[in-house]
This record gives C-alpha cells, sequence and structure tokens, in this order.
C-alpha cells in the first residue's frame, strides 16, 4: 500500500475546514516516540487556528520561540495565512492538546523566508529555505529556543504532537524521540537533486521519525535547535528520512 505523503492529509483537512480546494500547506507528528511534559521545552508552540476545528487547539503545525514575541515556524505552514494572519493561533505548554491549560496568543504578522519556493518529489511538495516568522499579538513570558547548527552531530531530538504512525488520527500528546542523522550523502541517495544542502538535513528511521502535523517542530541537536521539521517521503519509510529546514539563514 502506497504510504499517505506526509503533508497531503493536512492539506486536505486544512483546505476543507476554510472551504477551499486543497492547497499545498502544513503537515508533519513523531513516530517511535514518547511522551513528554511541555515543561520540557517551554519555547515551544503548537500553531493552529479556531477554523481548523479537526483538530482539538486548531493545532497543524509547531514552533520555536526566538523572542518574546516572535515564533519560527516551517513556511509552507503558514504561506496561505499571510493576509490573514490574525486566524492564527500560538498555544505553549500543552502536555495534551485537549487540555485546558497553557497559554494561547494570536498571531499579528506572518513573514516567510525571502528565498521560499516548492518544487516536488514523488508528488510530496518540497519546500526550499521552509521558514516563517510569526509576530505575535503581545509577549509571552518564556524562554527562547536555544538555536545553533547541527555540525558533526549524529544524532538528535523531535518533538511534536502529531501522528505516531501514519495511520495514527487521534494523537494529541506531545511526544519527542532521538533520531539519527546519516549525513547529505545519504539524503541525496533518498531524494536526488530534490535535497539541497544548503538549506536542508536530514534526520530519522524506520524507528522514529517526524509525520503528519509535526511540521515547525524543532530538530535539537548538540542542545539546540538546529532545524525544522519541513518534509519527507512518508513517515518512517525505509531509504527516506525525514528532511529539515536548517536555521542558517534566518529569515
Amino acid at each position: 500500500m502506497v504510504k499517505l505523503s506526509r503533508r497531503l492529509l493536512c492539506t486536505v483537512l486544512l483546505g476543507a475546514s476554510l472551504g477551499l480546494a486543497p492547497l499545498a500547506t502544513p503537515a508533519n507528528a513523531v513516530t517511535g516516540g514518547s511522551p513528554v511534559p511541555a515543561a520540557r521545552y517551554r519555547w515551544l508552540g503548537a500553531v493552529g487556528s479556531p477554523i481548523f476545528f479537526v483538530r482539538p487547539a486548531g493545532q497543524f503545525c509547531g514552533g520555536v520561540l526566538t523572542a518574546p514575541d516572535r515564533l519560527l515556524t516551517a513556511g509552507h505552514c503558514v504561506s496561505m495565512f499571510r493576509t490573514v494572519p490574525g486566524v492564527l493561533r500560538v498555544t505553549f505548554g500543552r502536555d495534551d492538546l485537549t487540555d485546558r491549560g497553557g497559554e494561547t496568543v494570536t498571531v499579528k504578522s506572518v513573514r516567510m523566508h525571502p528565498k521560499y519556493r516548492e518544487t516536488s518529489f514523488k508528488d510530496e511538495t518540497v519546500s526550499h529555505h521552509d521558514l516563517a516568522v510569526l509576530t505575535l499579538a503581545r509577549r509571552v513570558n518564556r524562554p527562547a529556543a536555544p538555536l545553533g547548527a547541527a555540525g558533526a552531530a549524529r544524532t538528535g531530538e523531535i518533538a511534536g504532537w502529531g501522528f505516531t504512525s501514519e495511520n495514527d488520527l487521534f494523537n494529541t500528546r506531545l511526544r519527542a524521540a532521538r533520531v539519527p542523522l546519516p549525513g547529505d550523502a545519504a539524503c541525496r541517495r533518498a531524494y536526488g537533486d530534490s535535497f539541497d544542502p544548503s538549506d536542508m538535513l536530514c534526520a530519522g528511521s524506520p524507528k522514529a521519525d517526524s509525520c503528519q502535523f509535526d511540521s515547525g517542530g524543532p530538530l535539537i541537536a548538540n542542545g539546540r535547535v538546529a532545524a525544522l521539521v519541513s518534509w519527507g517521503y512518508g513517515c518512517g519509510k525505509p531509504g527516506y528520512p525525514g528532511v529539515y529546514a536548517k536555521l542558517d539563514s534566518l529569515p
């Protein structure tokens, strides 16, 4: 059976909730991980909208706080909201999206990476320079995420509220997993010219990977956020690690 592409499900559901035709938007969660408390990542936010009613808290992506009123997320998560940023919300501090705790803030503006563009790989949308900055309507009293390059790290950590497998439609718990970083050569073998090492890196294996509704979430290496979940072919599919947007050139 052909596995559902990492972004297709979220695109269909979000488009349906908005009453729109399918668009190239959000998606990607943590397969092979285990539940963790949100307090472990105080800078991690769940990006969503009340109009996306198919998910608790309207969540469809993740993001990391870089300043009291700035959240960095994947560009493909929010590109369709550039003219209507006020429909977006960022929720912090929830172990489970169904909880009523935490802190929710409205988004004031969306700024895309100036070099953001899309191509394709086996019908999967490939986002280049897949970064965007959300300006929040108010400041939050939370630490900023530590940022830094992966360097020579061979393993990393991912976190998100998404699917625990491609067929899991119902997970709402924050989960984390350790993932291998196989290096640029392995990524090129998997994705060919669709993989650009100047702004992408790969992480994951059949045992642990990102998946639907994890986009924009962190890849942590050497104790710092080195990249954000961007795209990939399937979730935990042998030979196809997840692809992440490097933070080397922030928008």
